[in-house]
C-alpha cells in the first residue's frame, strides 16, 4: 500500500509518500480499499501538531474516507466484501488502504460518488447538527452563515434553504459571493480582511440592513476572530449564536450582548455528539442521506488531486481561499 505520512511536525511540505505493507484487519475490523478521502481544516493542523488529537509519528492525515471493503475480521457481521463504506477516521485517509472497526463504517448510497461520499459525513454532520439540533432552525427565520463558501459554511447554505429558512452569506471575495448564490444563498455580504473597530462597525450595519428591523435570527460562526462581535450585534431577540469554529481566531465578545439580546450562544462539538449522542447522529444520517437522494444538498467539490499531490490538497485548503470541497482520489469516482 501507499500512504502519505506526516514524519515531523510542519506544514504540507513535510508530508512524505511512502510504500508500506496492506494491513490486515483484526478481530471486528474490516479492511478498507480507500477511493477517495475528504481534506478538511483539522488536517492542516494536525499535521503541524496543532489540534487536540496528536496521533503518533509516523501518520497519514486524512479523516473522512470512502471505499470498498476489500476484507474482514473475524467476528464482523453485516458487512460483505465489496460493500461501499464511508468513515470518519480521525487520520489515515491519506493511504490506499486501511483498517478500522467494522462499527465506525456507513454504506451509503449506491447513487452517490466515492468523492461525494468522502465530503459527506463531516461538513453535513457538523452543519445539520448544528442547525437542527443546536439552534432548531424553523422555516421563515434567517440565517447568516460566516464563512459560507467554505465546506461546512456550504453545507450551511444548503442544509438552511432545505430547512425552508432566508440564507445570507458572508464572505471575503467577490467570487465565493458568486459561489454562494449558485448554490441557494438568498443574499450575499463581503467581510474586510483584519476589520479595524470602524470596518467592524460597518460590517454590523451591512447585516442589520439586509436582515431587517428585527435582526438575524440564527447566526452560524465558522470564521470567529473580529467578526464574530458584529455579526452578534446584529442578532435578533431570543436569537441563536452558533460556534462552530475560528481559523480567523478565538473571539472575545462582551457578553451584556447575550443579555440585551436575549440570546443563546450554542457551541457546537459536533464530534463529541456522535459518541455522546448515537440515537440522534443515526438519525441525523438517515435525514441527510434522504436529503441527497432528493438533491436537496450535494457536495460542492471544486478541488481533486492525487495521492501523491496530497500536500498541495492540504496547502490549498490552508490559505483559507476554497470554494466547497477539496478531495483526494485514489481512484476512478
Amino acid at each position: 500500500m501507499q500512504a502519505l505520512l506526516s514524519v515531523a511536525a510542519g506544514g504540507p511540505e513535510t508530508l512524505e509518500l511512502t510504500t508500506l505493507p496492506d494491513p490486515t484487519p483484526g478481530r471486528g475490523e474490516i479492511l478498507i480499499g480507500i477511493r477517495a478521502a475528504g481534506v478538511n481544516f483539522p488536517d492542516t493542523l494536525m499535521i503541524r501538531d496543532l489540534y487536540q488529537i496528536k496521533p503518533p509519528r509516523p501518520f497519514a492525515p486524512g479523516g473522512e474516507i470512502a471505499g470498498e471493503v476489500l476484507a474482514l475480521g473475524d467476528g464482523v457481521e453485516g458487512f460483505a466484501i465489496g460493500d461501499r463504506v464511508l468513515a470518519l477516521t480521525g487520520h489515515g485517509g491519506f493511504a490506499t488502504h486501511l483498517a478500522i472497526k467494522a462499527k465506525d463504517a456507513i454504506k451509503f448510497p449506491d447513487t452517490m460518488p466515492f468523492d461525494e461520499a468522502a465530503c459527506f459525513i463531516f461538513t453535513y454532520g457538523t452543519s445539520y447538527h448544528a442547525l437542527k439540533d443546536r439552534a432548531a432552525l424553523q422555516p421563515g427565520e434567517t440565517l447568516l452563515v460566516l464563512g459560507a463558501a467554505g465546506g461546512v459554511g456550504s453545507a450551511a447554505i444548503e442544509l438552511g434553504k432545505a430547512m425552508g429558512a432566508r440564507v445570507i452569506a458572508a464572505v471575503s471575495t467577490p467570487d465565493k459571493a458568486e459561489f454562494c448564490r449558485s448554490i441557494g444563498a438568498d443574499e450575499t455580504i463581503l467581510y474586510p480582511k483584519d476589520p479595524d473597530n470602524d470596518a467592524q462597525k460597518a460590517f454590523s450595519k451591512d447585516i442589520k440592513a439586509l436582515a431587517g428591523a428585527e435582526g438575524v435570527d440564527v447566526i452560524y460562526d465558522a470564521v470567529g476572530g473580529a467578526y464574530a462581535e458584529p455579526a452578534l450585534r446584529s442578532i435578533a431577540w431570543k436569537g441563536r449564536y452558533l460556534v462552530v469554529g475560528f481559523p480567523a481566531g478565538i473571539p472575545s465578545v462582551p457578553l451584556n450582548l447575550a443579555l440585551l439580546k436575549g440570546c443563546q450562544i450554542v457551541g457546537v462539538f459536533w464530534g463529541a455528539s456522535v459518541f455522546r449522542e448515537p440515537d440522534a447522529h443515526a438519525e441525523n444520517l438517515s435525514e441527510l442521506f434522504d436529503l441527497y437522494t432528493k438533491d436537496k444538498v450535494k457536495p460542492r467539490i471544486t478541488a481533486r488531486f492525487p495521492l501523491s499531490e496530497g500536500a498541495a490538497a492540504i496547502e490549498l485548503l490552508s490559505q483559507r481561499s476554497v470554494l466547497g470541497k477539496v478531495v483526494v482520489t485514489l481512484d476512478e469516482t
